[in-house]
């Protein structure tokens, strides 16, 4: 289940149909049998700013913020759904950097959500080895959607 919320009503934002696609990709092995439960809100620069200070300490808006659950396992356990957490997408970051890295806009969107859900997830790039497997994974479930690798270096030759 998608909890969709736009803030930022005036900015070209894919419609709730598409980041209903992308969370099912991105969390299709989470749930362990039970259906998951996910909030995404699209968040100005402002909001996105705020957020960041607030939680992590860092003092300019980014593209995605990943809030997962705080349950106990015995809570968890006994609910019909899992509630996986929330992502805080900033559209204005995130059209800014599909410009600057010669991408779509939807491929782009598309790479904030799967990122931000293998976050909520248990997944981290601290480190080089941690990196790997998380961009590894990025790549697979993005490719399953017809988007190419979002790592790869733009040149005039692929283009």
């Amino acid at each position: 289940m998608l909890e969709f919320e736009n803030a930022c009503p005036d900015m070209p934002v894919p419609p709730e149909s598409a980041f209903a696609l992308w969370t099912a990709k991105g969390i299709a092995a989470a749930a362990a049998g039970k259906p998951v439960s996910v909030g995404i809100r699209i968040v100005d620069e402002e909001e996105s700013a705020q957020l960041n200070r607030d939680y992590r300490g860092k003092d300019y808006a980014t593209n995605v913020l990943s809030f997962g659950h705080e349950l106990p396992a015995m809570i968890l356990d006994a609910l019909d759904e899992l509630p996986l957490g929330d992502l805080a997408i900033c559209a204005p970051v995130v059209l800014r950097e599909a410009a600057e890295q010669g991408k779509s806009a939807d491929a782009h969107w598309a790479h904030m959500v799967i990122h931000g859900l293998l976050h909520l997830q248990g997944h981290d790039h601290e480190d080089d080895a941690q990196a790997e497997a998380m961009e590894a994974l990025e790549r697979r479930l993005l490719k399953e959607l017809g988007i190419s690798d979002p790592y790869q270096e733009k040149t005039q030759e692929n283009e």
